[in-house]
């Protein structure tokens, strides 16, 4: 017996929604026997089908065997070639589509301006931006929102806010395009703001709003908004699946509470490996050698199957905690899972041998490795030879960088150190010297503090802040304090030609001191306080912090480019491995 040609089409929107292929691969197959074989909608329906299952190869032979296309067929598939990361061959086939003489309608903009941000291509979405102007689309608020999004992936966010203010409709998607757009350029403040707006505004923020909000105070280290916006989410009655529960959780792991995010980790409603590796990356970036060990342990017991990510995670982790042995039979055991390390596993136990004092196996290590080592590599072992005081390999290393990435100042600096260390005065005034003649540049030391919900940013030496008197008196009180129960400022730290008085005063005003001295005074006595910093803590700071966690009797958790410090009762969770 014939089937309908509606039965057909029930069928694949069934298969489609199930994301059933094979199924859908047998309905097509009597579909093709049948008399309705050159049916214009049930073939777009099978183009949507196999965009829906990822199967593109099949979508674009059902498109090229049609006899009569419509702009459906079209749309469906350049809808498809988006969706599946294909946003080239989506533009192309826009373009064909165009050569044609269809006209685009809301639905061919917004998969056509998807990729257009996909490929971060500004120059693409602004000539899209003309034709949706041009077919009357600019203010449809479906086409307006990939439109905000688009100019948001592109990184043009005052082009994108010019479309979100010029729609009179607005839409959850609207809105999320402009905060997720905000919060991928490390806005944090702005993504904040405009999530208050839409909130008063009557909007109810979805799955992705808040997990773009999470990842905007992540970024900036903003506990406390990221609490009130956790908040809102369990009042809202969101569940804690996944994809929202992983963002969290960094959010929580990068502004300094680990205890947070393994709270929400143990919550989660079902664990992927996404959210494995970004426990494991928590534990990792504070330091804790011993949970992430474990953590990994019970990943392999009962959980997903490890990746490469995974490894990368456990690796720096024991890196960090000085776990010589657990690192590298991990390294090892990355073959049993049949991963192959990439540069960053190798850079990764580079800098677990350097950190160990094993600095002849690290470079042996790096002329053993299968890759060319980069310039990550060789910055791992140059870090190591500036802490175990190594001059011969320190120079040979910095030597390898300078020819792989002679712009960036981090080695330079390191090199100069290394010099001062031992004494070579001279050669590490000529490193210097050398900075400047090829316009590197060292980047600013800066430091941030939160306040009542209130970032507040330090410089060294800073005297624009309007506290600064009150600022430079805290932290003098305090640094006769921390004298007077044994701290001596390290000045090898401060690495110019200038007397000791001097150095000592150039220590005593780096970034992070400032906003600590800042944060005693504006914090309620016993309450932890948390700063961020841009560049790696120096030596005397984090000595002189351990120190101030024993007279304030407070948490200090600092935060800089490597990982968390956390100081409490005279010492730091790194134990002094760092």
């Amino acid at each position: 017996m014939d089937a309908d040609a509606s039965l057909y089409n029930q069928l694949l929107k069934k298969c489609t929604e199930w994301k059933q292929l094979k199924e859908g691969r047998a309905v097509h197959e009597h579909f093709l026997r049948s008399r309705f074989s050159h049916y214009t909608v049930p073939n777009n329906t099978l183009i949507n089908m196999y965009a829906k299952c990822e199967s593109m190869g099949d979508a674009r032979k059902v498109f090229d065997e049609m006899p009569e296309r419509d702009m459906v067929s079209w749309t469906a598939l350049i809808t498809g070639y988006s969706q599946n990361e294909d946003a080239k061959e989506g533009l192309v086939l826009f373009t064909e589509m165009l050569r044609f003489g269809f006209m685009p309608n809301q639905f061919t903009f917004g998969s056509v301006l998807k990729a257009a941000g996909a490929l971060e291509s500004g120059g693409t979405g602004r000539q899209l931006h003309g034709g949706c102007v041009k077919c009357g689309y600019e203010e449809n608020v479906y086409v307006g929102s990939a439109l905000v999004d688009m100019y948001a992936r592109c990184g043009l966010m005052d082009e994108g806010k010019i479309v979100f203010d010029k729609l009179s409709c607005k839409n959850e998607v609207s809105w999320n395009g402009l905060i997720a757009g905000h919060a991928r350029k490390g806005e944090g403040e702005i993504a904040l703001k405009l999530f208050c707006e839409m909130k008063r505004g009557g909007f109810q923020p979805t799955h992705f709003t808040f997990s773009s909000v999470y990842a905007a105070c992540a970024n900036i280290g903003a506990l406390e908004p990221g609490k009130w916006v956790h908040v809102h989410m369990i009042k809202s009655g969101l569940e804690l699946i996944a994809f929202i529960g992983n963002t969290l959780l960094d959010m929580y792991a990068k502004s300094g509470s680990i205890d947070d995010a393994r709270k929400v980790f143990d919550r989660l409603v079902k664990k992927d490996v996404v959210s494995w590796n970004s426990m494991l990356t928590a534990y990792a970036q504070h330091g804790l050698g011993k949970e992430t060990v474990e953590c990994f342990e019970e990943m392999c017991r009962i959980g997903p199957e490890p990746n490469e990510v995974t490894f990368l995670c456990a690796l720096t982790a024991c890196s960090h905690a000085g776990l010589l042995d657990n690192g590298m039979h991990y390294f090892e055991l990355m073959k049993k899972f049949k991963i192959e390390p990439n540069i960053s596993h190798y850079v990764t136990i580079v800098d677990l041998l350097g950190r160990s004092g094993q600095l002849d196996r690290a470079e042996k290590f790096i002329n053993e490795m299968p890759i060319e080592p980069n310039a990550a590599v060789w910055k791992a072992l140059l870090g190591a030879c500036r802490m175990h005081k190594n001059l011969e390999l320190g120079v040979y290393a910095a030597e390898r960088v300078f020819e792989l990435d002679p712009h960036d100042s981090g080695p330079h600096i390191l090199l100069s150190n290394i010099y001062a260390s031992a004494g070579r005065r001279s050669d590490a005034a000529r490193v210097r010297k050398m900075m400047n003649q090829s316009g590197v540049k060292k980047e600013p030391a800066c430091s941030w503090v939160e306040i009542e919900n209130a970032v507040h940013m330090f410089v060294a030496n800073d005297d624009a802040h309007p506290q600064r008197e009150e600022i430079r008196n805290m932290w003098e009180k305090i640094t006769d304090k921390i004298k007077e129960i044994g701290y001596v400022p390290d000045t090898s730290h401060v690495l110019w030609f200038m007397d000791q008085q001097e150095r000592q005063e150039r220590l005593q005003y780096h970034s992070e001191r400032l906003a600590l001295a800042f944060a005693l005074i504006n914090s309620p006595p016993g309450s932890p306080i948390r700063i961020k910093k841009n560049i790696r803590v120096c030596g005397d700071c984090h000595t002189a912090f351990k120190f101030v966690s024993k007279v304030v009797d407070r948490e200090i958790i600092l935060r800089d480019t490597n990982r968390f410090h956390h100081f409490c009762n005279g010492s730091c969770s790194c134990g002094d491995y760092w």
